[in-house]
């Protein structure tokens, strides 16, 4: 069985130690890093932009993924590829051509990525998933970090665990939002394989590592 990876969401880090908190993840053992962007637009908040991911590709050696909540994310693709970006997230409702964007992506040589909110039909993927490289699964409406994992969402993964599984196995299927030490071991149960965790992951609560464990002891088999 493939490794189940986790990817810490830094829009819940302190962003006066943004660095220091990156490098706290990468000794505690995160695969990758999630850069959340949002422009206002696709969703109701504004977040960090190219020099952010600039300034994380100086401090960190992890797989940096950019989730682009963002309006016509074609404009920005060749910026957060040169910026540093090994994985661009883009949004099928964020643009009327998203297979022009996933291949825009690849030809930038960078890996691709496809996502899709909780209301959005699954069957955005089906013609899209051979070109794929991550299918992401939002498991609670996109905008802002601390929310409720959605239920519905686990027959969703079932399902597109199902269509990835014909169609492209190779594509690692994520999900984004919710993800805590009770809800990691259902969305791996139904189809996860890259869990992004935000405020589980960055709190006051714990360390940055003591979270981490505590995320990868609720992956261990039982018994």
């Amino acid at each position: 069985m493939m490794k189940i990876e986790i990817a810490p969401s830094i829009l819940s880090a302190d962003f006066a130690r943004l660095g220091e908190e990156v490098r706290e993840a990468e000794a505690a053992g995160a695969d990758r890093i999630h850069v959340d962007v949002m422009d206002g637009r696709f969703v109701p908040n504004l977040t960090m932009g190219v020099v952010v991911v600039e300034a994380l590709r100086r401090v960190t050696r992890l797989p940096l993924e950019v989730h682009l909540m963002i309006v016509e994310p074609e404009r920005f693709l060749e910026a957060f590829a040169r910026a540093g970006a090994d994985l661009l997230i883009v949004h099928p409702e964020a643009t009327p051509h998203a297979h022009r964007a996933i291949q825009q992506i690849k030809e930038l040589g960078v890996r691709a990525g496809l996502a899709v909110n909780p209301a959005t039909p699954l069957a955005w993927f089906e013609d899209l998933l051979p070109e794929l490289d991550q299918a992401l699964l939002m498991t609670v409406n996109p905008g802002f970090g601390g929310q409720r994992f959605l239920e519905q969402s686990l027959p969703r993964l079932e399902r597109l665990r199902a269509m990835r599984d014909r169609l492209n196995p190779a594509c690692r299927i994520e999900v984004d939002g919710g993800i805590n030490p009770e809800t990691a071991p259902r969305v791996v149960q139904a189809g996860a394989e890259v869990l992004v965790a935000g405020s589980s992951v960055f709190n006051a609560r714990a360390s940055v590592a003591e979270n981490l464990n505590a995320l990868r002891r609720s992956l261990a088999p039982q018994g």
